[in-house]
């Protein structure tokens, strides 16, 4: 189950930030307001969605690696973005 919730995270990124905030407190500890993850959600759904789960699992302290690759992902340097400058 896991490993499901994993690729829809990562597939459909905006549909798991709604699934999480409607059944998981994980927003109300990972954010202060209301507008970050309005914004993140509509323009960086991935970085969201990793900030959220590592300040639910690690409290404090944002795993910046991986914060980096979400980042990298949602501009499109890596995947399909960079495919298309060739």
């Amino acid at each position: 189950m896991p490993i499901l919730s994993l690729l829809i995270g990562y597939f459909f990124p905006r549909f798991m930030i709604v699934v999480l905030y409607l059944f998981t407190g994980w927003w109300k500890t990972a954010f202060d307001g209301i507008l970050w993850p309005i914004l993140g959600f509509f323009f960086m759904p991935l970085t969201v969605l990793w900030y959220g789960i590592s300040e639910h699992y690690f409290p404090g302290s944002v795993q910046t690696v991986g914060l980096v690759i979400a980042v990298l992902l949602d501009l499109g340097l890596i995947g399909n973005g960079a495919r298309r400058k060739k």
